[in-house]
Order: C-alpha cells, then structure tokens, then sequence
C-alpha cells in the first residue's frame, strides 16, 4: 500500500511565502503526473498545478507566477512553493500523483491527506 504524505502547510500573512512536500511512504517504480488541488470551504477542489514526468509545468490561471510546482523523482516526492500568497489561497491543498507501484502493473491516482494553509493578517 502506498501512501503520500503531505507537510509544510500552516498560517502565513499576505505577502507570504510556504513550501508544500508530498512523498511517497514506500519505494515505488514509477510515478506519473503530479499534482497540487486545492479545496476552500464550501468550494469543489481545484487543480492547482500539474508536472508531468519530464518535468512539463501547467497552472491554473490564479497562481501563475506566484507558484512553482517540481518534483524529485528519485525521493518520489513533488513541492510546491508557494509566493506572494493572498486570503484567497487559504485551502486545504491536496497532492495527487499516478503511480505503478511494481513493474508490470498498472497506473493508479493515489491522494495524499492534506494540509491547511491559512493566509491571514
């Protein structure tokens, strides 16, 4: 079974910067796309920000040049540093990530469990 595991969320003033990690709980063969969602209270989840396996970014409108996604493949974790942060962005931030855990299998989505970022004077 593997689990992500995310850290590094928390309570920021506007203008703010947080780094987010999501790592994989076990060895794994092969992971995919990553990415960041985010979901407000009484919102759907959104994607915030994808990068596949060589490296290719996308974001969503809302976060471009304030956000970077990136990964390191061989610690099977992907980050997303977060700047200039505004209230808007307080969510719970998800990361999402196909993985084929042994050689021979298959693709599967895997998500991590979340973490609270607050962006507040």
């Amino acid at each position: 079974q593997v689990q992500l595991v995310e850290s590094g969320g928390g309570l920021v003033q506007p203008g703010g910067s947080l780094r987010l990690s999501c790592a994989a709980s076990r060895s794994i063969f092969s992971t995919d796309a990553m990415r960041w969602y985010r979901q407000a209270p009484g919102e759907e989840r959104e994607l915030v920000a994808t990068i596949a396996e060589g490296g290719i970014t996308n974001y969503a409108d809302s976060v471009k040049g304030r956000f970077t996604i990136s990964r390191d493949n061989a610690k099977n974790t992907v980050y997303l540093q977060m700047n200039s942060l505004k209230p808007e962005d307080t969510a719970i931030y998800y990361c999402n990530a196909r993985i084929m855990v042994y050689f021979g299998g298959s693709y599967a989505h895997y998500w991590g469990q979340g973490t609270q970022v607050t962006v507040s004077s």
